[in-house]
């Protein structure tokens, strides 16, 4: 899944609102009511993203290049304190990157999202979720830096 959006600002402040402790919590509401996310943000660091109930993903940061490049790869679901990377792996979910990428165009900022994700039948509602989703949570992004 591949989603673009074009914002009045420079790289820095849209990497800032999308890995930024106060901002990040807003403009992922589009997915979940009250979520957040528990890492350091650093190449090799775990990520727990987790949602309102205390559940989510298991993470990885696979790399980070400061306002150029993130990629998280997501390695299993989190519930009730507890890490599941078996069920991850049975839904060919576990591995799969999510990768931001932005880049300079006329004086604005390009953000890219690539998300791997399986066509299998157990990633369809998956799949038509973020389809729903993401478009929203960028324009938050776009609203959040260009402000």
């Amino acid at each position: 899944m591949e989603f673009n959006i074009e914002i009045k600002a420079p790289r820095k402040e849209v990497w800032e609102v999308l890995f930024g402790k106060e901002t990040y919590p807003i403009w992922t509401k589009a997915f979940s009511e009250g979520s957040r996310v528990e890492t350091d943000w650093k190449k090799g660091s775990k990520a727990l993203f987790l949602d309102g109930q205390n559940r989510g993903m298991v993470s990885k940061i696979a790399e980070n290049v400061p306002n150029e490049f993130m990629s998280i790869e997501h390695l299993g679901y989190y519930k009730d304190g507890q890490e599941d990377y078996e069920t991850a792996k049975k839904e060919n979910w576990a591995g799969a990157k999510e990768n931001y990428t932005l880049t300079d165009l006329n004086g604005q900022t390009n953000l890219h999202i690539f998300m791997e994700m399986n066509e299998t039948e157990e990633n369809k509602q998956m799949i038509d979720m973020f389809a729903d989703m993401w478009p929203k949570a960028l324009a938050k992004v776009k609203e959040l830096a260009e402000r």
